[in-house]
């Protein structure tokens, strides 16, 4: 529940800037932002890249390797579709598809600790009630392991080594709010009750595939996990409640890791003795959390851990794993993540992530320390110029250090002194969550939106994750307060520093981005031109009051300590006084606004409601909809004839580039269904 809202993809439409008419031509509209000569060089600097190989699906992306060593896999498109492919070890190119979605897509997925199945979970339309899959591949049979009633969820809990044939799954079908645990094996898919559940919010299990505690929220915001007699293994206080986490239990099944917070500000490793209580600390760093950690699958002993402050740094934990992570850092120059193992540990999956290329798997060989490229995500990004992201730190005005990415259009700098010639136009583009973060690294919006002319920035605000957790609580009671000045203050540094045109800044993002964009346009409309709103929650009331039921458990530690309970009067009329809905009338630049609408976190009414107050006193917004989509667009239609239309909305307002049209609709769901003012790049 660290992300309870996560960053969507983004949709939009376009109106010109100003008070022009519905009824001006295209010329006319079209010409309201002309191109600076700052922005006119950089576009000539660099050719457009198509928005299809940014946003259409990836050549090949998720590579596993099974955990007998015998297979590796990953996500590609079989008929457009993203499905799992599988292919021997020793002879990738004679890979098999073994699913087969027709729709939306297969985002994740995971091998069996049998290495015959992969599993992988998929909703419908968006929805987020999951089902868990399990994919056979040698005959490619796919069953449904969970097949429950519409609107039940359910989540995969545990797999194990020690019981390699059989998965535990959590349904809340008996209580939309609670989670029950059931066994099944994979083999036979039969599945059976293994413990109903009393009340706990999660479950921590065992590597016997044995339930041992569960977690209790706390009415002060904290939580306790506790055992099924009742008796309290350990104690998570509110300040903790979104940096401490069990991880899982050693071999022996008598310790617990957890990443931990409590008596420290950024969250340590440590392992918690189960009749002792005794803590050792494993690792940790003054900088921020860490944020994850490499189990060694024979010992179940963390042997790496994972900190990223401005940049991600790998960091062992013994001499064999520090030769290791040595010869990795030498052959490979970006940011790397250990995904994946095999049981002997004898072959790894590592992914490098650069700003100026698209991410790449390797096949790690602990044997001979050999380092063999696997696959490329998106290989004809190599035809194009990508621009290089900067990693910095911009002070708020109450003295926080805001971990910040510039990224400024190829050509625009042409000293090399970090900055453009002169100011161009920017787009703040403001992550979702907010208990998430941005990072160092290849980024598609960055890339994208640089390649077209602007500069791009993304600015950690307070209440993000992973730099401590006095960091994230600066945010309480701060929605629309200085969570929102923080990217003010951002946007003030990239003009101070002339990076940014004052007059032509955007401010964009999806879920907690997109809430930020309207609270940009409506309680600060002078400082942006225009924004791009997706899935972004108009009502802070509205939004709490809507969310799903398995949500409510934690709602206390999260939404009600940092923004309010509706429930209650005071709390309700000030989450009113910081949702934009009770500022429409102070909106008077254009506005984007998109919708999945089937998202069940930032429901349809949030969009709704906002377009038919602004539509009612004739405001300049622009209404996408996709009937097919949730928290975000899935499909790379969706995405495609998204981005066309938002690439057009910022040509008109910032005065930047975009490519044609030409067939960015094609299969695409998208309903226009509000447009005020000259609309450009629809269908």
């Amino acid at each position: 529940m660290k992300q309870l809202i996560s960053l969507a993809a983004s949709a939009a439409l376009l109106v010109a800037c100003g008070d022009r008419q519905a009824d001006e031509s295209p010329q006319d509209a079209a010409s309201a932002a002309p191109q600076s000569d700052a922005v006119e060089s950089a576009t000539q600097a660099a050719p457009l890249i198509p928005r299809d190989v940014i946003f259409g699906n990836p050549d090949r992306t998720l590579a596993r390797i099974s955990p007998d060593g015998a297979h590796v896999s990953w996500l590609a498109p079989k008929d457009g579709v993203l499905n799992v492919w599988v292919a021997p070890s020793d002879n990738p190119s004679d890979a098999r598809v073994i699913t087969n979605d027709t729709y939306r897509g297969i985002s994740q997925y995971f091998w069996a600790p049998n290495s015959a199945f992969v599993y992988y979970i998929q909703d419908q339309g968006g929805d987020e009630n999951f089902h868990v899959y399990s994919a056979n591949i040698e005959t490619g049979d796919v069953v449904d392991l969970t097949p429950v009633k519409d609107g039940a969820r359910a989540t995969v809990e545990s797999i194990s080594s020690q019981r390699p044939d059989e998965i535990v799954v959590g349904i809340n079908e008996r209580n939309a709010q609670l989670f029950d645990l059931y066994l099944v094996d994979v083999m036979t898919g039969e599945r059976e009750l293994l413990k109903e559940n009393p009340g706990f919010a999660g479950w921590l299990i065992d590597n016997n595939l044995d339930p041992r505690f569960g977690f209790q929220p706390t009415p002060d915001g904290g939580g306790n996990i506790v055992d099924f007699e009742g008796e309290v293994f350990a104690v998570i206080p509110p300040e903790d409640f979104l940096s401490t986490s069990a991880v899982g239990f050693n071999a022996a099944n008598d310790a617990v890791l957890i990443l931990d917070s409590r008596g420290r500000d950024t969250a340590a490793l440590t392992q918690v003795a189960l009749g002792s209580g005794e803590v050792e600390v494993l690792a940790e760093n003054d900088e921020a959390d860490i944020s994850g950690i490499f189990i060694d699958r024979r010992t179940l002993e963390p042997i790496a851990y994972n900190v990223n402050h401005l940049k991600s740094q790998w960091y062992p934990v013994d001499d064999t794993t520090a030769a290791d992570l040595e010869g990795l850092t030498a052959a490979l120059g970006g940011s790397l993540s250990i995904l994946a193992a095999t049981d002997d540990m004898s072959k790894w999956i590592v992914h490098e992530d650069a700003p100026e290329r698209s991410g790449t798997y390797f096949i790690y060989d602990r044997e001979d320390r050999s380092v063999t490229k696997m696959l490329e995500q998106y290989p004809s990004l190599a035809d194009y110029t990508l621009a290089p992201m900067q990693a910095l730190t911009i002070k708020s005005r109450d003295g926080l250090d805001l971990p910040s990415y510039l990224t400024l259009p190829v050509g625009s700098d042409g000293n090399g002194d970090g900055k453009p010639d002169s100011a161009v136009p920017m787009v703040l583009a403001v992550h979702g969550g907010p208990w998430a973060r941005d990072e160092y690294g290849y980024n598609p919006w960055h890339q994208w939106l640089a390649n077209r002319g602007y500069a791009v920035l993304s600015v950690n605000y307070r209440g993000s994750t992973g730099f401590g957790k006095t960091f994230t609580r600066a945010a309480i009671g701060e929605f629309a307060g200085k969570m929102h000045d923080d990217l003010v203050d951002g946007v003030r540094w990239a003009v101070d520093q002339g990076i940014a045109d004052q007059k032509k800044v955007a401010i964009v993002g999806g879920s907690y981005g997109g809430y930020a964009t309207l609270i940009g346009v409506s309680f600060t409309p002078d400082t942006f031109a225009c924004g791009v709103d997706i899935v972004g929650p108009s009502s802070l009331v509205t939004l709490i009051e809507s969310f799903p039921e398995y949500w409510k458990p934690f709602l206390q530690g999260t939404w009600y300590t940092y923004v309010g309970d509706p429930a209650k009067a005071e709390d309700r009329e000030d989450m009113l006084a910081r949702s934009a809905i009770s500022r429409v009338d102070d909106i008077k630049v254009p506005l984007l606004v998109g919708q999945g609408q089937n998202d069940p976190r930032v429901t349809k009414l949030e969009s709704d409601q906002l377009v038919e107050a602004m539509a009612a006193n004739e405001l300049p917004v622009t209404y996408v909809n996709f009937p097919d989509e949730g928290h975000g667009f899935r499909r790379p239609e969706n995405r495609l004839a998204f981005y066309s239309v938002m690439e057009g909305f910022l040509e008109s307002c910032l005065g930047g580039t975009s490519e044609p049209v030409d067939d960015a609709f094609e299969g695409s769901t998208i309903e226009i269904l509000y447009g005020k003012g000259y609309v450009k790049n629809l269908p």
